[in-house]
């Protein structure tokens, strides 16, 4: 084993291909690369969900109906038969040892007619119910015990006796599966690198590498796998610690244009609006001046509710940036954002004569001197003209896709191209000026969570909303409530307002559907989604609402239709707008005073709260009616979403029932969506964030750390954060 040239041998092997590998079939490669599973490694690091506990194993003499037991016995016979009238398969067997025997019944299991023979030795674990037979195991797990197996894994009881580990599966592949193939590879690890120094394993009393794996995989008690779990979330939340420290220090290395804060100009923008602005709002233009009139470039969040003024600051900044001679690029997740970015930033800015265009996969409207471009992802695939601003702010960053906050990224390093009188760029420092760089989310992110996600970010929080804001007032509805419900939305319309009718998200019925889906196959999905629009929209038409106007908005349709059907809505033409959730930001429709969000239950919270403030951003009361499905139960989400004054306050609620993952969809993680687990511990999130910094001190480079090193660099090229 300590043999260097072995060692050599044995590394690669973590990185081979998964379908290189012995007993891994050619028809279970698509399944395991849906989990992200394609080499070793990523199946060894493939960790359970969560783990079930299967009792000692005992005599079937000594089996009790009503009890869950395990039992292992050889099988005198198994046969199966369809019943006459439902047609479900059913597989029966005869078990015996010593003691006894016992009889087990499968339902729509046909292939165990195949799988165990008569004669073989299994064990079975699964609750005992008493039979016209006597008594019967139901539905139980199983596995046959053979010399193969524990040979290969060096136990029997993979699958039916103790702790047994319950992973993320697919369509094509079981945690059984798994659990087979994770057992047979373990002892890959035994050479592998422990990325964390043994001084960090001791201060914080942590297991090491090879020991983690396996009490993870599989684990002798609870608390030995809760222990190996923390080990992995340190270890990943440590690397999102280091990169965020990289990234600081990478930037404070690098040069920006200085923007200087112009207080009379500030001051002559504020007095120009229409509102007055919340002391949240002018501390945060006060630090985004005052970060970009520095020569290092500016890395800001802008964290803000729902309605809390976000695009009064940013076009704040943009003033700031164009009165000092540079260029602007504002970027949205969606067209109909983009849009309403360019209507608002053109009416705030108008007094000030700064050129504003629009670039969407659609349109182009602007020019080489157009000061300020709003637009797309289309911005990104225009990097000659992403490299002349030095100001550059993104709207909901985390709702664009892996690749396009990869290719942000990259944009983002072409920095600002200064130029000599001979058409040369200017070089500091042997490097290109980087743009000051604003990122806005309407996502409220509790504290722990933004110092745990966003450590290379400063943060700006606006905490307060409009004085002329009034809290939405919102309702669970019931179905017999329902009539209500209706009689108030028309008395609304009947009073000049306006209301939102927001169809439920489509769940695919099985999981062969959502898999399809995943694989980019969209189309009937996207179906079922306008088929639901255009069913509610017949319904409230002729049923409900024949006297309204009544319009409806769906993923089909395209950009020139939406546009109309929202300029007749933002016109008042319409009455009521039904739609998916297409509208989830970016519209802005003062006179709109309900939301009515049918299927309530199948959206995430975070979701939830940005559909209620599409309403409220007027000076009348608004509501919001949460419609649950018929047969889906009244959550602890809905009254969370109900009971909460704020968003920031619901994202506290949020972490608390469901955890950050639902606040930031684990999807986008890349790698560290094991960290999420653990920023709900302040005091995990501290002893993480000092460790770091201590190692960092020790060696800037992470020479003195190569295994380290190369983890934390494995891990920046899947990571795409906020």
């Amino acid at each position: 084993m300590n043999n260097p040239a072995q060692k050599q041998m044995r590394a690669p092997i973590l990185d081979a291909p998964i379908a290189s590998l012995p007993k891994v079939s050619r028809a279970i490669l698509p399944a395991l690369k849906r989990l992200g599973i394609e080499t070793l490694r990523d199946l060894l690091f493939h960790f359970p969900a969560r783990y079930e506990e299967f009792p000692a194993e005992r005599p079937i003499a000594r089996v009790a109906a009503g009890e869950s037991v395990t039992i292992k016995g050889v099988i005198q016979r198994i046969s199966g038969f369809r019943t006459p009238r439902k047609g479900m398969h059913i597989t029966e067997a005869a078990i015996a040892d010593a003691s006894g025997m016992i009889q087990a019944v499968w339902f729509n299991q046909r292939f165990l007619e195949q799988n165990l023979k008569e004669g073989s030795i299994v064990r079975l674990s699964g609750k005992v119910v008493r039979g016209t037979r006597g008594l019967t195991l139901q539905n139980p797990s199983h596995e046959k015990v053979t010399s193969d197996l524990r040979q290969a894994t060096g136990s029997s009881d993979t699958h039916t006796e103790g702790l047994v580990a319950i992973y993320p599966e697919t369509y094509g592949i079981t945690s059984r599966w798994l659990r087979f193939l994770i057992r047979t590879y373990i002892g890959a690890t035994s050479d592998m690198p422990d990325p964390l120094p043994q001084e960090t394993l001791a201060r914080h009393g942590l297991p090491p590498l090879t020991s983690a794996l396996r009490a993870i995989h599989t684990p002798d008690t609870r608390e030995s796998a809760l222990r190996a779990e923390k080990r992995f979330i340190f270890e990943e939340m440590l690397l999102l610690q280091m990169h965020s420290l990289r990234e600081r220090a990478r930037l404070k290395a690098r040069r920006a244009r200085e923007i200087p804060f112009d207080v009379p100009l500030v001051k002559e923008f504020v007095i120009s609006l229409p509102f007055r602005l919340t002391d949240a709002q002018r501390r945060a233009i006060w630090e985004i001046g005052h970060d970009m009139a520095k020569d290092q470039p500016m890395n800001r969040l802008l964290e803000g509710d729902v309605g809390s003024g976000k695009t009064v600051v940013a076009a704040a900044a943009a003033l700031l940036a164009v009165r000092a001679g540079g260029r602007v690029a504002c970027m949205a997740p969606t067209e109909i954002l983009a849009r309403q970015h360019h209507a608002t930033f053109t009416s705030i800015l108008a007094p000030f004569h700064a050129t504003i265009g629009l670039l969407t996969g659609a349109k182009k409207e602007y020019g080489a001197l157009t000061d300020i471009v709003i637009g797309t992802h289309a911005l990104l695939h225009r990097e000659k003209d992403f490299a002349d601003f030095n100001l550059v702010i993104v709207d909901e960053q985390h709702r664009f896709g892996v690749s396009q906050r990869a290719a942000l990224t990259r944009n983002k390093e072409l920095g600002i191209r200064n130029n000599d009188k001979s058409g040369h760029p200017i070089i500091h420092n042997s490097q290109f000026l980087l743009p000051h760089f604003l990122s806005m989310t309407a996502t409220p992110i509790p504290r722990t969570l933004a110092l745990a996600v966003y450590g290379d970010l400063d943060l700006s929080l606006l905490d307060e909303m409009p004085q002329n804001r009034k809290e939405i007032i919102t309702r669970i509805v019931s179905p017999g409530k329902r009539r209500e419900a209706y009689a108030f939305i028309r008395a609304e319309v009947s009073r000049g307002r306006q209301a939102f009718v927001i169809c439920p998200r489509i769940e695919t019925p099985n999981q062969e559907a959502r898999i399809k889906n995943q694989e980019g196959q969209q189309k009937s999905l996207l179906a079922a989604e306008v088929k639901t629009v255009m069913d509610e929209y017949k319904k409230l038409t002729t049923e409900i609402f024949p006297d309204l106007r009544i319009a409806m908005l769906h993923g089909r349709m395209k950009a020139k239709e939406k546009d109309a059907i929202m300029q007749k809505f933002r016109s008042r033409d319409t009455d009521i707008l039904v739609s998916t959730s297409v509208i989830e930001v970016g519209v802005d429709i003062p006179n709109a005073t309900i939301m009515m969000i049918e299927g309530a239950d199948r959206f995430g919270l975070a979701q939830l709260h940005q559909f209620r403030g599409r309403v409220g951003r007027g000076s009348d009361q608004s509501y919001c009616f949460l419609f649950p499905t018929e047969d889906g139960a009244v959550s602890r989400r809905l009254h969370a979403v109900a009971n909460a004054k704020n968003g920031f306050e619901l994202a506290e609620k949020d972490l608390a029932i469901r955890g950050p993952g639902d606040i930031f969809g684990t999807r986008q993680w890349g790698e560290a969506g094991l960290a999420i687990r653990g920023v709900r511990d302040p005091k995990l999130v501290r002893d993480v964030r000092q460790e770091a910094v201590e190692l960092v001190k020790k060696s800037p480079d992470l020479s003195a750390y190569p295994a380290l090193a190369e983890r934390l660099a494995r891990m920046e090229k899947t990571l795409h954060l906020e």
